[in-house]
């Protein structure tokens, strides 16, 4: 029984119609959930949203707590006492803690995440698990991960750089470090807010010069992700 549990929430298999049925019904569920933060007011029907959708997210956390041995492959107490730990489980757990005071107002230790109502937000990341497209982005990101993380630190050592330069450079500009990290961050993006920027004729070369490099670093990640993802995709299609 609890294997076929698994089966249907976590596995996932192309022609286990039962559990792709349980996927889409779960990305609907989330979707749901995050309707009523589109909105200022709350009112009786988004709270009855949100205790349905709460219910349901408390359901499926329980359900895979249960079968956290056929996830790990481990038939050990271990496996139990591992899964709350994992990314998901947090995410899911992160996304179920705000509601708990609409479910039962007797949580009142947990009534300060009502205050931190964009927590709910979390849910989203929960459709990643349910996604057949988040999962080959998830495998394509696990194994592209050393040249993501070679990049990552790239753009981070080009943003400090160019923070220390135009500081130094034109320190009259910008009040505290911080904000030419800020600067640094917008200039490698090429967003350009336009809330901060340099004034005298060398500062503005920087910029150009930082947004121009900006583009390269920012084009290396989305490469490297899209050749990734088609060669995932290539592989799926001849197994």
């Amino acid at each position: 029984m609890r294997r076929r549990i698994f089966e249907i929430i976590e596995k996932s298999e192309v022609d286990d119609r039962l559990s792709s049925l349980y996927d889409y019904f779960m990305i609907m569920i989330i979707l749901i959930s995050l309707f009523p933060l589109a909105f200022k007011q709350n009112n009786s029907i988004f709270m009855m949203m949100d205790k349905v959708a709460v219910f349901i997210f408390i359901v499926d956390y329980i359900l895979r707590w249960m079968t956290a041995d056929y996830k790990f492959e481990k038939k050990r107490i271990s496996s139990f006492l591992k899964y709350p730990f994992s990314f998901m489980a947090i995410v899911d757990l992160l996304s179920i803690l705000p509601s708990l005071t609409i479910v039962n107002s007797g949580f009142k230790a947990f009534r300060i995440l009502r205050m931190i109502r964009a927590m709910k937000v979390l849910r989203i990341f929960k459709i990643v698990r349910y996604s057949k497209s988040f999962e080959i982005i998830g495998n394509v990101i696990r194994r592209s991960k050393e040249s993501l993380i070679a990049v990552c630190i790239l753009a981070i050592g080009y943003i400090l750089i160019s923070a220390l330069v135009i500081f130094n450079v034109e320190p009259e500009s910008f009040d505290n470090f911080f904000d030419a990290i800020y600067w640094a961050t917008v200039s490698l993006t090429t967003v350009g807010y336009g809330d901060i920027y340099p004034v005298t004729t060398f500062g503005r070369v920087i910029t150009m010069i930082s947004s121009i490099f900006g583009i390269a670093i920012v084009a290396l990640p989305a490469g490297i992700i899209t050749a990734g993802y088609m060669s995932e995709v290539d592989k799926q299609d001849e197994e």
